[in-house]
């Protein structure tokens, strides 16, 4: 997709635990001084962390290589050595983060500020001060550090957002975010103007605010992958309520509408089950005689008619909407205004 990445795979290495040291004390008058040999310091651990200003994971594409800090070794006079430095790797909120070779599900970064250690430093290995003994009082031993965790891991972004816009290419989904939000999404007339997800925060109100998302467009076979097929429906799978737009204007909206829930539920069986609205765009292109009857005569009754361009329906719909994401779930989703990438 371009410009917006929301797959990526790391590998990622915590930092070495510092050798411990041998080392005994050198004092004038005390020619055979105890071991003061200190411990080593702590690897460093790696974080990832859901930072409200990261949109995709592009950085982690171009950079998939990440190394914590190692231990330093430890010192005469027992000093311990420095731990080494934590490495934070920052990931957009809605990143979910699994084992590449199990496919174990790790985290999932929902909450900006959110963090996950995903590697753990290993821990810095004892000086020869610790294995001093009454009957052992010079000891020449001393610990290495632990190695820290490495392995490589897969990212995979979910956008989170309270509505999403579901439709076949150019049914109208940019224009139709465009109007009721400040996000500015390329529109033309022709399919597939969006290659890649935008959002905008819709506000009814000072109190009613929601995000809507406005996601590729959808094609038959998107379940197996066809098109921008997985790509997409994966930034379906957050939403609290999922919009079907339909072109008004196009040769079978009944058939369109079926055809988009089926590969609905054949990615989700539960994102099938998730509050709908279903809305015939582009009442402008009909003749105006025949928008007031137009759902049930395109064979959709309970559909809404809209048309973005004129405003028709539009207030009207964004209530509806409102009213059908649960109320636990607003607020959610927060992000600025625009695109997401």
């Amino acid at each position: 997709m371009a410009g917006f990445v929301d797959e990526a795979q790391l590998h990622v290495k915590a930092g070495d635990g510092g050798a411990g040291s041998v080392s005994f004390r050198r004092e004038a008058h005390v020619p055979k001084g105890g071991p003061d040999g200190g411990d080593g310091g702590k690897g460093g651990d790696v974080w990832l962390e859901a930072d409200p200003h990261v949109r995709t994971l592009l950085d982690c594409r171009e950079r998939p290589q990440y190394r914590a800090g190692h231990g330093g070794a430890g010192q005469g006079s027992t000093k311990t050595g420095a731990d080494g430095d934590d490495l934070v790797v920052h990931v957009p909120a809605g990143t979910v983060v699994k084992a590449a070779e199990t496919g174990e599900l790790l985290a999932d970064l929902v909450r900006p500020g959110e963090r996950f250690r995903v590697a753990k430093g290993g821990r810095g290995g004892r000086g020869n001060a610790r294995f001093a003994t009454a009957t052992h009082q010079a000891p020449r031993r001393a610990d290495p550090g632990e190695p820290g965790e490495e392995l490589t891991i897969e990212l995979e972004l979910k956008l989170i957002a309270d509505v999403g816009l579901v439709g076949l290419p150019n049914a109208g989904k940019s224009t139709l975010l465009s109007r009721v939000t400040r996000a500015r999404p390329k529109i033309a007339d022709y399919p597939f103007t969006t290659l890649e997800p935008n959002l905008g925060i819709v506000a009814l109100d000072v109190e009613r605010t929601f995000v809507m998302a406005d996601l590729p467009g959808l094609i038959e076979g998107a379940s197996d992958g066809k098109g921008l097929g997985l790509q997409f429906l994966r930034h379906v799978e957050r939403t609290q309520v999922i919009v079907f737009l339909i072109d008004a204007s196009a040769e079978d909206p009944a058939g369109t509408l079926a055809l988009l829930e089926r590969e609905i539920a054949r990615y989700s069986p539960a994102l099938a089950e998730k509050p709908r609205r279903v809305v015939l765009s582009k009442a402008d292109l009909l003749p105006p005689e025949e928008r007031a009857d137009a759902a049930a005569r395109l064979g959709l009754p309970d559909a809404r008619v809209i048309s973005a361009h004129t405003g028709l329906g539009m207030r009207e719909l964004l209530e509806d909407v409102w009213s059908a994401i649960p109320p636990a779930a607003v607020g959610s989703a927060e992000t600025d205004e625009g695109h997401a990438g």
